[in-house]
């Protein structure tokens, strides 16, 4: 089993880019399956879960050509709609399958989906969705069997704003002939990149990036060529990650206008830095941190993935910080290994923390825990006194494409082991 060791303390410098989205680059990998014709991503991360999303392509009969970070896809036939490879149950993303089948054959057949432990995360809200288009939904021997035949345009409203369920209604409606309304939309910038694709596609849709969307779905689709935006998520993390360290670092390829409230953030933080627009760049200067509220929310608000690196700032910011994340009671495991690692920090509830600092952390044995949590942890060894070892590294690399290697690019102390 991997893992990373650490040792901590040191100023970072330098230039660390952005890479693509892995949320924005698996609903387009589903989108594929929607057309016979070729389909061209480029800027698509060659992450852990990509490559287990373009692993149960081929599984399926598409044809799938992947290099310097460009994914060529064509489905002129796929084998079945049963998927049961094994890369379903590890990742979360195998759910956008659903949609995408629904919108090629009308049917599909698929395990329930893995992913991360970070609370409750049923599909209830996908299936509701698909039922509301007219969709039966069965189960038996642990695979979730829809039947979309009778499957017509309408009216979608869903649960909640969950992004990829907004997805799942997308890839579902596109192929439905007639007018397909979604309210309760997700409005994230993975959403609207999948609403780009779609429309280069041969889709007409209207309202992306709002909590109304409308599908005037083709019973034929087109090949497109796209280019997967830049993940916010590793944007925001890298900054954070740079204002914990009192690092002075430059972070490229930021989308400013997808983290509008985060940068909004920063300066309630007291963390100084400075945008190159034409660059696109962030650099970040060393600050005095101010203790800080934040409440995750959905799109505009600062997202979910990124409360947990905000927890390691708190650490080292005068005061009592509050972070509230209202979405999963399993948000805040992280909070224990930092506990460990000396933070201040009280569980007042599943969904919320205060921390007081600052507080020196020190070097310990960790779990990654989850995706974003591991990420965190990463930072925390990076500020940490002595060594840290952080356990299950693969997990942190579904994510982050080599991150010992372009943390170690700007000075960290960081070495990927296996053992």
């Amino acid at each position: 089993m991997s893992y990373f060791t650490i040792k901590g303390g040191n100023t970072l410098q330098g230039t660390i880019p952005v890479y693509g989205s892995k949320n924005a680059a698996l609903p387009a990998l589903a989108a594929t399956l929607l057309t016979t014709e070729p389909v061209k991503l480029k800027n698509i991360p060659p992450i852990l879960d990509v490559e287990r999303m373009l692993d149960i392509m081929r599984s399926l009969g598409v044809e799938v050509e992947a290099k310097n970070m460009t994914a060529s896809l064509q489905a002129k036939k796929v084998h079945t709609s049963t998927v049961n490879h094994p890369d379903v149950s590890l990742l979360r993303g195998s759910l956008l399958l659903f949609g995408a089948f629904l919108g090629r054959e009308h049917y599909v057949e698929l395990p329930r989906p893995g992913g991360d432990l970070i609370g409750a995360r049923p599909i209830d809200t996908h299936l509701d969705g698909f039922r509301q288009l007219g969709a039966t939904i069965s189960e038996n021997d642990g695979l979730v069997i829809i039947d979309g035949k009778k499957m017509k345009a309408g009216k979608v409203v869903l649960q909640e704003f969950s992004v990829t369920a907004t997805e799942n209604m997308l890839l579902a409606s596109a192929t439905l002939p007639g007018t397909t309304t979604i309210y309760t939309a997700a409005a994230e910038p993975h959403v609207f990149f999948l609403c780009q694709l779609l429309s280069k596609m041969g889709v007409k849709i209207s309202g992306a990036g709002t909590h109304t969307i409308t599908v005037h779905g083709v019973k034929k689709l087109k090949g497109a060529t796209a280019t997967v935006p830049p993940d916010m998520l590793e944007a925001g993390s890298f900054i954070l990650m740079a204002a914990a360290t009192q690092s002075e670092l430059t972070v490229e390829n930021v989308p400013f206008e997808d983290l509008l409230l985060f940068f909004k953030k920063l300066d309630d933080i007291g963390i100084h830095y400075t945008l190159n627009e034409k660059k696109k760049s962030v650099t970040v200067h060393k600050s005095s941190l101010k203790s800080f509220k934040m409440q995750s929310l959905p799109h505009p608000g600062i997202p979910t993935d990124l409360q947990a690196p905000f927890a390691v700032v708190a650490t080292q910011a005068s005061g009592s910080s509050l972070i509230h994340d209202p979405l999963y009671e399993g948000r805040m495991r992280h909070i224990l290994e930092l506990q460990k690692m000396g933070a201040s920090a009280v569980i007042c509830d599943p969904h919320r923390v205060i921390i007081t600092g600052p507080t020196p952390l020190y070097g310990k044995t960790i779990p990654s825990l989850d995706l974003r949590s591991g990420a965190t942890l990463v930072i925390a060894g990076l500020v940490a006194q002595g060594e840290t070892i952080i356990q299950e590294a693969d997990i942190i690399e579904r994510g982050y494409y080599q991150l010992a290697e372009r943390l170690r690019a700007i000075g960290a102390d960081i070495e990927k082991r296996e053992g």
